[in-house]
């Protein structure tokens, strides 16, 4: 989205607290959506797609439906100023290890525990994977959400609903029966029932478990937690390196990816504390990356087709870039979007033509989404039609494989 899981999740976990008015970024409608409808004072509901709708500033089309809680990927607003760079080069002169796109569905629904599989949340499909796969693409990004995985009356220490994990390892399995890379994505922003996850003790426990699930495939990956927000860097770094730990100590030695404060977002990686914070991270196995995200519009949430310009995917991608490059630390672009139109394109192609230079540091790149219940959703990539199929995948991705 970047839509926003982010947005949806912190949302719908205000809705569920009793908060009456929705604030800025928040869910505030869309299929079988309970929560309130109502945004904070100067907000307007917006239509994102059929399943989501969002509270805005100095937007029209505002909206009454009812929708099904959906949690789509994060937002991060910031105000942070972007430096601009005009370095653009050709496709194709450092090829991505990992290439593909993210799978969201299975998070959605996401303050209804456990919800109910068809209604509240579905899993991605093996057609969409056969589809990428017959485009050249190797890497699907699954998000789950952590409290049907570890029901909130055992905690994070609990055991593991056994049907939730096996319908996980379905198609994870599948993915890699495939030769496809499958990425495990906790998509809960750093927080489970209701609360910021900071018992380290926990933590690590929860993520041995979940590894001891998949440590025997080679092409299964751990991406550590989903967009981290409001958190401070320091506090993340932290937990992150607790958790690489504590994956190495069961012997798994798979690709771990670990993500940031302030939505991972790669425009303020320099400015939001991450970049001091995760100086001196470190792996046992040294086999991890960075892992980032970069919406294209305005405030860098992935709600609007339009984007900043044509050289915005460049400049937004920069610092985090040189960074890496600085550290001698491996990137990897989680989650990309905008819209299917001639300038969006152009930065799009910008950003991942950076990307594959020689000697670049980032190893591999996913758009933001593929999944079942997108419906209309700009940046769905949902085959056969879904709206971003037709030039973005042609004219945007496939240059890159």
């Amino acid at each position: 989205m970047k839509f926003t899981v982010g947005l949806a999740a912190v949302a719908t976990l205000l809705a569920a607290n009793g908060v009456s008015a929705v604030s800025e970024w928040g869910q505030c409608g869309g299929i079988n959506y309970t929560g309130s409808k109502t945004c904070d004072s100067g907000l307007t509901c917006v239509y994102i797609n059929d399943y989501y709708y969002q509270c805005q500033k100095g937007s029209s089309n505002p909206t009454t439906t009812t929708t099904r809680t959906t949690t789509t990927s994060s937002t991060r607003t910031s105000t942070t100023t972007t430096k601009t760079s005009t370095t653009t080069a050709p496709a194709g002169t450092q090829k991505f290890k990992y290439f593909g796109v993210n799978e969201s569905s299975a998070e959605f629904g996401n303050t209804k525990w456990p919800g109910v599989l068809g209604t509240d949340y579905t899993w991605p499909t093996t057609q969409s994977v056969d589809f990428f796969i017959g485009k050249g693409f190797n890497t699907f990004r699954i998000a789950f959400l952590m409290e049907r995985l570890s029901p909130p009356a055992g905690g994070l220490t609990g055991s593991f609903d056994s049907t939730y994990l096996q319908g996980l390892k379905t198609i994870a399995s599948y993915v890699t029966s495939k030769g496809g890379y499958a990425v495990l994505d906790p998509h809960n922003f750093m927080r489970y029932n209701n609360g910021v996850i900071s018992d380290q003790n926990a933590w690590t426990t929860w993520w041995k478990n979940l590894a001891n699930q998949f440590k025997n495939d080679s092409k299964i990956i751990f991406d550590l937690q989903n967009e981290p927000h409001d958190i401070d860097a320091t506090t993340v770094a932290s937990m992150m390196q607790a958790a690489v730990n504590a994956i190495r100590s069961v012997g798994a030695t798979q690709l771990i990816l670990v993500e940031g404060t302030s939505w991972t977002g790669a425009w303020t990686w320099t400015s939001s504390g991450n970049a001091n914070a995760f100086s001196s991270f470190t792996d046992p196995a040294n086999n991890f990356a960075i892992e980032m995200h970069q919406y294209l519009d305005s405030d860098g949430s992935g709600t609007s087709a339009t984007c900043v310009s044509s050289t915005i995917g460049v400049d937004r991608i920069t610092d985090a870039t040189n960074w890496l490059k600085s550290k001698g630390f491996k990137g990897f672009l989680g989650e990309i979007g905008a819209g299917s139109n001639d300038q969006c394109i152009t930065a799009i192609k910008g950003a991942l033509s950076l990307m594959q230079q020689p000697g670049s540091p980032w190893i591999g790149a996913l758009w933001w989404a593929a999944g079942p219940w997108w419906g209309t959703y700009y940046q769905s990539i949902e085959p056969p039609s879904g709206p971003a199929i037709a030039r973005i995948l042609p004219e945007a991705l496939q240059p890159f494989v």
